[in-house]
């Protein structure tokens, strides 16, 4: 089974770093999705925010991002909590869109 998201967005809202209670930081935030897709041969706009966080180390390159500046991010969804039905992007990689277009 496959649990795996890349996102191209932009950082609108930034959470203060926290650290758990092992001592590992964690940044939180909110992005935002602005794209136009085919589906079943029609032209959709598709916009959306999701909730997202950063454990470990990427916390601190999620922290040094821009607001508003477009960011390939990369991860997997889960629950925010056991019991919540909510999801939450936890990130597991950040790209420069710069970065994608020398590829």
């Amino acid at each position: 089974m496959v649990n795996s998201l890349q996102l191209t967005a932009s950082i609108i809202e930034k959470d203060v770093l926290r650290y758990t209670p092992a001592g590992v930081p964690v940044a939180g935030c909110i992005l935002q999705h602005h794209a136009e897709v085919t589906e079943a041969g029609i032209a959709r706009q598709v916009e959306l925010t999701i909730p997202a966080m950063a454990a470990g180390e990427i916390s601190g390159q999620l922290e040094r991002c821009a607001m508003g500046e477009v960011k390939r991010f990369t991860g997997f969804l889960a629950k925010k909590s056991r019991n919540a039905k909510t999801l939450v992007f936890h990130i597991t990689e950040i790209t420069d869109i710069q970065d994608m277009e020398k590829d």
